[in-house]
């Protein structure tokens, strides 16, 4: 079955730096566009980023354009986010989702999930 596994979550200071590491499998996933979500507690869920499943295009959403980076490797079923310049309201849960082609900012479009990992920036 198919199985999307955030990690490299956890406690970062303001300013700091975090790279999340979304870990694929069961699935074809040179095939795949990625997204990246977060959703804070009361919120509803939040688009970061995407990328295509060649790893050709990337889109971002303005509130995090310029410190987020997601990066795509096919040959390791891997899909990272690079997050620099951390803010105590970056805190929320992270998730990695999964849909055949190009991304999307809509995560009903998605058909795979992760289970999501904690961040919290916070001196």
């Amino acid at each position: 079955q198919v199985q999307l596994v955030e990690s490299g979550g956890g406690l970062v200071q303001p300013g700091g730096s975090l790279r999340l590491s979304c870990a694929a499998s069961g699935l074809a996933f040179s095939l795949y566009g990625m997204g990246w979500f977060r959703q804070a507690p009361g919120k509803e869920r939040e688009f970061l980023a995407s990328i295509g499943w060649s790893a050709d295009s990337a889109y971002y959403a303005d509130s995090i354009q310029g410190r987020f980076t997601i990066s795509k490797d096919n040959a390791k079923y891997m899909v990272s986010l690079q997050m620099n310049s951390l803010k105590p309201d970056d805190t929320a849960v992270y998730y990695c989702a999964a849909r055949r082609g190009s991304g999307s900012v809509n995560p009903r479009d998605y058909d795979y999930w992760g289970q999501g990992t904690q961040v919290t920036v916070s001196s």
